[in-house]
């Protein structure tokens, strides 16, 4: 097991060394691992640890069950992210890894019983999604990365199985409407409020703004849900903050999903004049203050009911049903095809990488190929 002095590198004195070990697995595979170590003494304790590891298994890595390495990993990420998505993590590994694997040790997690971990769950009717399936899987990988960052194993051994695959798999496409599809959509949906309003109900018109909002920012559900009249002023809207419905206790109020989430956004001019009409509507019922919820009022209304008159809507109006999100690929969908460009659009939809707009908004720019080529070909020679 060689160890290779790093030239010219060194920390607080230290000469920086490569530790390489050669090692045959319990597969009979063979096997290379290499770590660092700053000074020669430090180097040889890995060097023995590496054996010791190889041969034997860490003594913590062998002795930990799946179900304490969970609650150790839980913890650490708990600093690390947002209440939501600690709480997606708990629920999927506690319902889908834990409850099959919880009591195995984590250096018994061999290609075969991953294997069958992974047939019992293309079993379950539950989950017919592999899109799904490849989240259970990616959070049971994030876990074992953890281990593996730990030095309580030596490899993830789901990397020797590989994530769900679809045999039948096809690009789908993409869902959004178009300006005369929202124009149907919102229409019906006024038609819906002005008979409820007759009757004295005001409810529907808080789900109509929802999706005038939804079509013409580009905000994500929670954000338009924890909107009040405080965050719009000087036509712009302010997005600060979230607000998730599935977290055990009730609403939860979070900051956005990032920090590129947290940004202002201008109001175009329909939105405007419905904002306007909607905000002198709201200020006569009893107890109207600007800290209310635009949509909702004293709270904000509920995801399940934004869903049901989504698809009620559509109805109405003979159009397609989309879902939620894909009213963000409606603003999205709109703005490139009219030539916007993609750094606005990210900008617009909060995203903390540009890499993740073009990879699902390139496709909407044809016509840059076109025009590519026409600038080169007025060169001439």
């Amino acid at each position: 097991m060689p160890i290779y002095a790093v030239k010219n590198v060194k920390k607080d004195g230290q000469q920086k060394y490569r530790v390489v070990y050669n090692y045959t697995d319990h597969n009979g595979e063979y096997k290379t691992i290499e770590r660092t170590a700053y000074g020669k003494a430090n180097a040889k304790l890995k060097e023995e640890e590496l054996r010791i590891m190889t041969t034997k298994g860490s003594s913590t890595g062998s002795m930990m069950t799946l179900d304490e390495l969970f609650n150790e990993y839980i913890k650490a990420k708990s600093y690390e992210v947002r209440e939501s998505s600690l709480d997606k993590t708990e629920r999927i590994l506690k319902g889908r890894v834990l409850d099959t694997l919880g009591n195995k040790k984590i250096d018994k997690l061999f290609p075969s019983v991953l294997q069958e971990w992974k047939a019992n769950i293309e079993e379950i009717d539950s989950i017919k999604s592999v899109s799904t399936k490849r989240g259970i899987f990616k959070e049971f990988h994030a876990m074992m990365n953890y281990a593996v960052k730990m030095d309580y194993i030596i490899v993830n051994p789901l990397d020797k199985v590989g994530n769900f695959k679809d045999a039948y798999a096809y690009k789908k496409e993409m869902l959004f409407y178009t300006p005369e599809e929202f124009r149907k959509f919102i229409s019906a949906a006024r038609q819906c409020r002005d008979e409820r309003a007759a009757k004295g109900d005001y409810t529907v018109q808080y789900y109509y703004m929802f999706f005038m909002i939804a079509f013409f920012t580009g905000m994500r559900k929670g954000e338009i849900n924890a909107l009040t009249w405080e965050d719009v002023n000087n036509g712009m809207i302010s997005v600060r903050r979230s607000v998730n419905q599935k977290l055990k206790g009730g609403d939860r109020i979070t900051p956005p999903k990032n920090a590129s989430s947290v940004r202002d956004i201008q109001i175009p001019n329909e939105l405007k004049t419905a904002l306007d009409h909607h905000k002198e509507i709201c200020s006569k019922l009893p107890g109207f203050s600007e800290k209310m919820y635009i949509c909702g009022g004293d709270m904000p209304i509920r995801d399940t009911s934004i869903a049901i008159m989504n698809n009620r809507f559509a109805d109405m109006a003979g159009v397609k049903r989309i879902r939620i999100h894909d009213f963000r690929h409606s603003h999205a969908s709109l703005l490139a095809n009219n030539g916007i460009s993609i750094h606005e659009i990210a900008r617009r939809l909060g995203h903390a990488d540009i890499k993740m707009t073009l990879q699902i908004y390139s496709h909407l720019y044809p016509s840059e190929t076109e025009r590519a080529l026409r600038v080169l070909n007025e060169i001439k020679l």
